[in-house]
């Protein structure tokens, strides 16, 4: 290796370790944080851990209609095994990565998750997007023991030992944003429209429910249409007929490009109508384009103009390894927080072995510093956070108009909603 090469490595080291120096974990005195301890002590169960690096998955779509929204986990979740690695690592070893391309294809991804515990033996996998994927692959990770961190708001309704739900569930993000719409937007009548798989159905089932038997209020309409659907123009008609108070969508992935184009082609934008959206982050608004979503709004968790020194150091460092127009959604900042609560749970536990991490992170393991705020796991195996709505700007960023005064308690099985 030439000196060259030497100092850009170096710099690239410091780099990380300042940028890490203010992110979660990073000052925090974990149990085993240093100890390069045996490999048969943490390792029984044949992962792949030896004495100096532990093999971890990635299991995302880079490639079809999803991978609009699911390229800023890949990179979020690289970013923090990065920076983990360039702290030391997790008991003494560093984290080495085995990426597999869900290709959005939903047997794809349990092939992929199949060859990744069976074949790999990796000791986590970070990945998933849609509902669909992580249906698709939970037997496999039930059946084989593996461990899953999943980054996506979801329709709740799911508990499993094998999975860490990093992403909002139902009752944290579709009650938080029907409630805002009716209390601050006065809205009484909404039109549901989703892409037609398990999460939107399911969510807007719960919609219904909290509109119709806790709102009082009324479902004038409700649509959905195939995942990568461009074709929204019939849509446009029923919503003019129907005139909601608003528009409550779950569109997801390269879909959102057509639709809110068509909405704008219609004449339906932010100044004359509201929109409220679970699934437009900043990651969708590069294709999207501020200016056929501005105006309307998201509910999520996370959104990249939250100001707070956490997210500002998050910020800096993931546009110091994607570049300046790099942009941070509330799935990718979700993906970032894997890493971290993996590595919190493995050295609590002193152990890689499945079981041991599961009943570690079902003591109360906590982020004091992550992007998004204070957060904390649940013994459900969801977390702990806050619930925000945000108006699209020119731009295509968001500007932050409610947040719950307090952590909201995931409830993955609402009373009334099932």
């Amino acid at each position: 290796m030439s000196q060259r090469e030497e100092d850009l490595k170096s710099a690239q080291r410091r780099k990380l370790l300042q940028g890490a120096a203010a992110l979660p974990l990073a000052g925090l005195p974990l149990l085993g944080r240093a100890a390069n301890l045996p490999t048969a002590q943490v390792n029984t169960t044949k992962l792949a851990v030896t004495d100096t690096e532990v093999i971890v998955g990635q299991l995302h779509s880079a490639t079809g209609t999803m991978a609009i929204s699911e390229t800023g986990s890949i990179q979020a979740e690289q970013l923090a095994i990065d920076q983990i690695n360039a702290m030391g690592g997790i008991l003494g070893r560093r984290i080495k990565v085995i990426k597999e391309d869900g290709a959005s294809d939903w047997p794809t991804f349990a092939e992929k998750s199949k060859k990744l515990l069976v074949n790999d033996r990796v000791a986590a996998v970070f990945g998933c997007w849609t509902s669909a994927s992580r249906k698709a692959v939970l037997p496999v990770f039930e059946k084989e023991n593996g461990l899953l961190y999943y980054p996506t708001f979801y329709e709740g309704l799911e508990q499993s030992k094998n999975v860490i739900y990093t992403g909002q569930e139902a009752t944290q993000q579709i009650l938080y944003g029907l409630d805002w719409a009716q209390k601050e937007k006065k809205a009484k009548t909404f039109f549901l429209i989703g892409s037609d798989y398990i999460w939107p159905r399911t969510s807007m089932k719960i919609a219904r429910k909290h509109i119709e038997n806790f709102q009082k209020g009324k479902v004038v309409g409700e649509e959905y249409y195939p995942l990568g659907s461009t074709n929204f123009g019939s849509l446009m008609n029923k919503i003019k007929v129907q005139k909601p108070d608003c528009i409550f969508t779950a569109v997801v992935g390269g879909s959102n490009v057509a639709f809110y184009k068509a909405l704008k082609a219609a004449g339906i934008t932010g100044d004359k109508q509201l929109l409220l959206t679970l699934s437009v982050t900043e990651d969708e608004m590069t294709g999207v384009g501020g200016e056929n979503f501005q105006g309307f709004y998201s509910s999520m968790k996370y959104f990249q103009s939250l100001d707070n020194a956490n997210n500002k150091a998050f910020v800096a460092a993931f546009k110091g390894k994607y570049g300046k127009d790099a942009v941070i959604g509330d799935v990718t900042q979700a993906g970032y927080l894997g890493p971290w609560l993996w590595k919190a749970a493995v050295e609590k536990a002193g152990s890689f072995d499945i079981d041991k991490v599961v009943a570690a992170s079902e003591t109360g393991i906590e982020l004091k510093t992550a992007p998004e705020g204070y957060v904390k796991l649940d013994k459900n195996h969801h977390l702990w956070s806050k619930s925000r709505i945000a108006m699209g700007m020119p731009d295509a960023t968001f500007k932050v108009v409610s947040e719950s005064p307090e952590l909201i308690k995931p409830d993955p099985f609402p009373k009334g909603y099932q």
